[in-house]
């Protein structure tokens, strides 16, 4: 039995680790969940059943109250079943609902992009407009009422418009409220006038005073617009997304009606996950009293990449999508500056074909002190977080970030830049006072970008000071609590 102060959450989202993962919403969707059941709150997910997910291994059943459910899309009348399982964390079990239809998510393993011709799926509408109506569907026949619906990106944008609109003479759905939490703004869920039909929202919502936006159906403007409170996932990111029209993708008029009711909460880490004390995944385990034992998984991370493995010299790793918001034009400019520096370079990450090719003919030309896998691998990168002495991330703007977090726990110092999320996370060196916890600069020029590594490495130079920066930032507190505390006093602020 829940305490009196005790609140019930319906997480909508899109991904779901260990189900399913594109990028760090599967990874928040599965932490978060699991903090506020262990702070005495109940939680259910609902998250569509791709392809990929194993119903054997999960142990996915039917539900007779949710099997053969029907709901129209535009003339379209769409069968689907909700089926539950657990999200099994090391403390607690959380109910989850996976939305079954063969069509929209069965038949495919891809989550939003045809992994042949490398575009989005035609009918990505139609698949999230049945998302966002199971969840209605969900509520009135389990009679499992939330106090709070947390929705997260477009996917789920339009599940506060419906509850306002289509659903708004069902009792069971006049007090709960809604939070949407934006991870990256730049998707928006945007398609033709056409599309609007499909959706069965009255037609006075047909414009773009409504859910259109620059004439095309919009499902985070809509979201926006309609959602009770909206969230970002940092409070920099949250105050940029206000003021800084490149970083709001066209959207700022549309935030700033609503900045009242916008909050930045910076997300936390899976500590059982990135942990190096407890980490199977790299070469040797080690914490603050057993520094040497990271030098172990600099030598591995050099045979992997196959580099000569020199202690003395500094090894800056990164893990990223290869694209310009992820600060690589500014890396690409800066390269041959770079190479000239003293350190060794690994990275690893997939993108743009235009850095494939770059890095391609950068590892051939720089083969004693770059290297690259283009592709992604979890071993890979927990070995890069444990063997690099400094982590890269020169991003043009970041919503949030998870590596630099991973880093500082790794005891690997963050090169940053002064943006989103890496702006709260990471505190700059102050020689003076020898407080702070990585380097970070503000231009995003190269410049600025080369003068920053340059302090890095002299402070590497000075092995106490270094040391000392080491275990600063591997002191720091990055779990999920803190965040899911703010999570909840959030809530209860919208139930007021």
């Amino acid at each position: 039995m829940a305490s009196a102060k005790s609140l019930k959450v319906l997480f909508v989202t899109s991904e779901v680790v260990p189900f399913v993962k594109t990028g760090g919403l599967a990874d928040v969707s599965s932490a978060l969940p699991q903090k506020l059941q262990e702070l005495g709150h109940q939680v259910r997910i609902v998250v569509p059943k791709y392809g990929s997910i194993d119903e054997r291994k999960y142990k996915i059943h039917e539900v007779v109250r949710l099997k053969d459910l029907t709901t129209k899309i535009g003339k379209k009348e769409v069968t689907y079943s909700l089926r539950s399982s657990f999200l099994i964390g090391s403390k607690v079990r959380v109910q989850i609902y996976f939305l079954d239809n063969e069509e929209y998510f069965g038949s495919r393993h891809s989550l939003y992009t045809d992994p042949i011709k490398g575009t989005n799926y035609k009918d990505n509408d139609e698949r999230f407009i049945l998302l966002s109506k199971s969840v209605f569907e969900l509520i009135d026949k389990l009679g499992w009422v939330p106090d709070v619906i947390h929705l997260n990106d477009w996917q789920t944008s339009l599940i506060p418009i419906y509850q306002k609109t289509l659903y708004k003479e069902n009792e069971k759905f006049k007090n709960i409220k809604t939070l949407l939490t934006v991870h990256n703004i730049g998707q928006q869920g945007i398609f033709s006038k056409t599309s609007f039909a499909k959706t069965g929202l009255p037609e006075n919502l047909n414009n773009n005073k409504g859910v259109l936006f620059k004439d095309k159906l919009n499902f985070l403007k809509a979201g926006l617009k309609f959602a009770d409170t909206i969230s970002t996932v940092s409070e920099s990111y949250s105050k940029e997304i206000c003021k800084i029209p490149e970083i709001s993708y066209g959207l700022k008029d549309e935030i700033n009606c609503r900045k009242k009711d916008l909050y930045g909460i910076v997300n936390g880490i899976d500590t059982l996950i990135w942990n190096p004390e407890k980490d199977k995944k790299i070469a040797k385990k080690f914490s603050l009293t057993s520094l040497k034992n990271k030098l172990v998984n600099k030598e591995e991370l050099a045979e992997k990449f196959g580099l000569d493995f020199e202690p003395e010299i500094p090894t800056i790793g990164m893990i990223s999508h290869l694209e310009d918001n992820k600060g690589f034009d500014l890396l690409k400019k800066s390269f041959k500056e770079i190479m000239a520096l003293d350190i060794k370079l690994v990275l690893l990450g997939t993108g743009e074909k235009k850095y494939h090719k770059f890095f391609e003919d950068a590892e051939m030309k720089y083969s004693e002190k770059f290297a690259c896998y283009l592709g992604f691998d979890d071993d890979l990168a927990h070995l890069i977080e444990a063997g690099s002495d400094m982590f890269l991330m020169p991003s043009k703007y970041e919503p949030c970030g998870l590596n630099q977090m991973y880093s500082l726990v790794y005891g690997t110092i963050p090169i940053v830049r002064n943006t989103g999320g890496l702006a709260d996370t990471v505190v700059n060196y102050n020689p003076k006072d020898k407080k702070g916890t990585g380097f970070v600069f503000k231009k995003y020029e190269s410049k600025d970008l080369i003068n920053t590594i340059k302090k890095a490495i002299t402070l590497y130079k000075d092995k106490k000071a270094w040391e000392r920066l080491m275990k600063t930032g591997m002191k720091v507190n990055f779990s999920w609590l803190n965040s899911s505390k703010n999570y909840v006093s959030l809530y209860k602020n919208i139930i007021k």
